[in-house]
């Protein structure tokens, strides 16, 4: 298949999925640091799904016979002074993603790629989940008086369950005690079915 701007673009963007999973791993341990489970268990799990993208990109590539070389990520910010910090850099981290994504739905569409185009509507919906999850945790760290309320908060509700009830409804993005957005994981942190409209990742979902 000849170069093309999306083709370009796309393996660039499995290098911004790894990067993101390699930050949420950061804050997730600074987290598990502060003796905060609930908001370290939530961003292991954000890693895992970031890291999951990555490798559905993949698999997209090699399926359309491409090749791809899997790139290093930069250092990661790994200290924070409060926990709204690791949050407002995960949300600024979502909608920078969200950008890259819109990015390369409009260079498909604009090679006339109707698969590159059809391939990343599932990834655009996925984002427009992920900021308003993510803002909402934010939000609430924000408003809560102290950090044992945003851990009760995960506790009772999870946030960013995305793709395993066919869409959400409302700000929160909460659902029962599955596993992470979109079924993507067969296993760990509750399991949950698998969204059978998310793309297949190389080697498998974690």
């Amino acid at each position: 298949m000849p170069t093309s701007k999306f083709n370009e673009l796309l393996a660039r963007q499995v290098g911004n999925e790894f990067a993101a999973s390699h930050q949420y791993i950061a804050i997730a341990v600074w987290f598990h640091g502060q003796d905060l489970p609930q908001l370290a268990k939530h961003f292991y799990r954000q890693s895992l799904e970031e890291r999951n993208h990555a490798m559905m990109m993949v698999r997209y590539i090699l399926d359309r016979g491409l090749k791809i070389a899997i790139p290093g990520v930069e250092p990661v910010r790994n200290d924070f002074n409060k926990v709204e910090e690791a949050l407002a850099l995960s949300l600024a981290q979502e909608q920078e993603v969200t950008e890259s994504i819109k990015e390369l739905f409009a260079a498909a569409r604009s090679e006339n790629d109707a698969l590159g185009e059809q391939f990343m509507l599932w990834f655009l919906k996925e984002q427009v989940e992920e900021v308003a999850a993510m803002t909402t945790l934010l939000n609430i760290a924000r408003r809560a008086d102290n950090l044992f309320d945003i851990e009760n908060f995960l506790a009772r509700e999870r946030v960013g369950d995305h793709g395993q009830h066919g869409g959400h409804h409302g700000g929160h993005h909460i659902h029962g005690v599955h596993g992470a957005h979109g079924g993507h994981h067969g296993g760990g942190y509750g399991g949950g079915a698998h969204d059978s409209g998310a793309p297949e990742a190389a080697g498998g979902s974690l």
